[in-house]
């Protein structure tokens, strides 16, 4: 089945580029298009995509709003953000609302295919130089504290709990968890799950015996 994507993007010229990339593939259905934040949630409604492809700097409402509506709006669809801007003061935001990727719009066509696939998935995709921000600057203090959810998280990581255990247990999608640990991994300065827990034992945000 065809994954069921719509392009969000104020420049027509973009989603023209961008609708070409995935028009001759038929693992790829564009159902629609929109050129701004309003119009994404209003199209996203009317088609149920599985992705939002969409540019984070566009008029009127900020990417990172029109992220947080899109998955309270359509919770099975996935935002794949797609632009120009790598720095933190837009990465962090559009992660911590629901997004499920990250690429930068000079990502090669194939990559690009590839992102939407593992997106439509639930899995998280970033790029490179995006990684980078989410690992290495999210440590101003302001960001060090962990979060009630990302505290359990990382509680029933420290476990041995799956993505998916995880998951079942706190009743959120398996994606959610993925996000929630980006957000761990990057407040504490760490770049998989076993660093995270051994950081956090180090920190004494966890205690043998007790995980939590």
């Amino acid at each position: 089945m065809a994954i069921r994507m719509i392009i969000v993007d104020d420049h027509p010229v973009v989603r023209d580029g961008l609708r070409g990339i995935f028009a001759d593939d038929d693992a790829f259905e564009v159902v629609g298009e929109a050129a701004d934040g309003p119009e994404a949630l209003a199209v996203a409604l009317r088609t149920a995509p599985d992705v939002v492809l969409m540019d984070l700097r566009m008029p009127g409402m900020s990417g990172a709003e029109v992220i947080g509506l899109l998955r309270e709006q359509n919770p099975g669809t996935h935002v794949l953000v797609l632009t120009t801007f790598d720095d933190d003061a837009d990465v962090l935001p559009a992660i911590e609302r629901g997004a499920t990727g990250y690429l930068l719009k000079d990502t090669p066509r194939a990559d690009l295919r590839r992102a939407v696939q593992a997106a439509a998935r639930g899995e998280t995709v970033l790029s490179p130089s995006v990684a980078g921000v989410l690992a290495h600057g999210a440590r101003t203090p302001e960001r060090q504290a962990l979060s009630r959810r990302e505290f359990e998280v990382l509680g029933l990581i420290a476990r041995g709990a799956t993505n998916r255990e995880v998951a079942a247990k706190l009743f959120i999608t398996e994606a959610t968890v993925k996000t929630h640990l980006l957000h761990v991994f990057a407040k504490l300065g760490v770049n998989d799950r076993a660093a995270a827990v051994a950081a956090a034992y180090e920190a004494g945000l966890l205690r043998p015996g007790t995980d939590a």
